[in-house]
């Protein structure tokens, strides 16, 4: 590789690590920046989905060249006792779409792919291959290490997703967020469907359980039958993704942050920058992306304090969600839990919309919390107390996305 030094350099190709580096280039383009990602294309094999609403205006641009997918009329949602409509449009990203913006956006030479990271330092990222790429600043945007998810407590989101071509079309004309109404498998299980073509439907099987372990075959065969019901008949396969992430409940920040090394900044998941009770990390993503190429100083000291009080102010503001998660995971039986979200999406479309971005207002929470909540009472004066919350995560799990076949 040779002798290479870069301004900045951020570990991690993933979304958050990515559209960093696209924020730069767009706006501090006198910066070089070098993007290191250990697998063989840029944001790696998945779909991100998210709200129109979460997007502030001034982050459209970044975001906009990204979209695979928009659905301009709302989105539905089912429960056992309740089906609702909601107005607000939804959008996805595709990995491929991610991939084609880093291309286009960075210069040759600065993009290294199959390059996993060995270490990495305040002066730079020595590879696996034992190349170096020298930098006056670190980002660690890797994703959450297993030493990390010691640090947290909580449950597990586990998913796994297929884009199905069918042999007709399917009439869907906006996506089904969350579909409750299919039967409840050992946690709170709902169907993820997007209208991605007249005859193609990603459909994703998603599961709030206990344990990380997540049986794709398993799950594939699920949303086959879920396919049969609705009368969809499949020609094939043409995309196919698992998933296991963290829903946290509780933890210490400190200790996430404990083994960092000295003037490395951290990005993404593995700087705790997602909305606990979802696992949602795109809004946070491209917040922190802009956030970080508006700081007024980008040597490796000022990103790296600015990372950290950045991610200590989101740990601070995610205590709501954290509670509420572990009312979910600790006073709700698991065959129970899809009440919760039945009772919380028939709340005003704001207050949803808010909830999903992070930014849940005092009074949002006061809404949230009111009336009779829908798992036992006594129960949930015990997780208050910490009593039946859940314990720390297994840091063994493997959480970053991945292909099936």
């Amino acid at each position: 590789m040779g002798a290479q030094h870069f301004d900045i350099a951020i570990a991690g190709g993933g979304l958050s690590g990515a559209l960093i580096a696209l924020a730069l280039r767009a706006r501090r383009p006198e910066l070089s920046v070098a993007l290191v990602e250990g697998g063989p294309a840029i944001g790696g094999h998945h779909i991100w989905s998210f709200f129109a609403s979460d997007i502030d205006p001034a982050d459209r641009a970044l975001v906009e060249p990204l979209v695979a997918a928009r659905w301009d009329r709302g989105y539905d949602v089912a429960f056992p006792k309740y089906r609702r409509t909601l107005p607000t449009p939804y959008r996805s990203i595709a990995s491929e779409n991610l991939d084609a913006a880093v291309e286009r956006a960075m210069p040759r030479g600065t993009v290294f792919t199959d390059a996993p990271v060995e270490t990495l330092d305040a002066g730079g990222v020595t590879l696996r291959s034992g190349d170096r790429i020298a930098a006056g600043a670190v980002i660690d945007a890797r994703g959450l290490g297993g030493e990390q998810l010691s640090a947290l407590q909580g449950g597990w989101q586990k998913f796994a997703g297929q884009m199905l071509e069918l042999d007709a079309p399917h009439g869907l004309t906006r996506p089904v967020v969350m579909d409750a109404s299919v039967a409840q498998h050992g946690g709170y299980r709902f169907v993820y469907v997007l209208p991605f073509g007249e005859r193609s439907l990603f459909v994703e099987d998603t599961y709030y359980a206990d344990d990380p372990a997540l049986d794709s075959e398993l799950l594939a065969g699920r949303i086959a039958e879920y396919a049969a019901a609705k009368g969809w008949r499949i020609t094939s396969v043409s995309r196919q993704e698992t998933g296991v992430l963290p829903v946290v409940t509780g933890g210490d920040f400190a200790a996430l942050w404990q083994d960092v090394p000295h003037g490395v900044a951290l990005a993404g998941v593995r700087a705790g920058l997602f909305q606990p009770l979802t696992s949602y990390s795109l809004p946070d993503a491209v917040r922190f992306a802009s956030h970080v190429a508006a700081l007024n100083a980008l040597d490796g000291a000022a990103i790296a304090a600015a990372s950290h009080r950045y991610a200590r102010t989101h740990w601070q503001r995610g205590r709501f969600y954290r509670m509420l998660a572990a009312m979910l995971f600790g006073a709700a039986k698991p065959e129970r839990r899809y009440r919760v979200l039945q009772r919380f999406y028939r709340l005003n479309e704001g207050l949803i919309e808010r909830f999903y971005a992070g930014r849940s207002t005092a009074a949002d929470m006061a809404r949230v919390l009111a009336g009779r909540p829908p798992v036992p009472l006594a129960k949930a004066a015990l997780v208050l107390a910490g009593v039946g919350a859940p314990t720390s995560l297994n840091p063994d799990a493997q959480l970053q996305p991945a292909k099936i076949s």
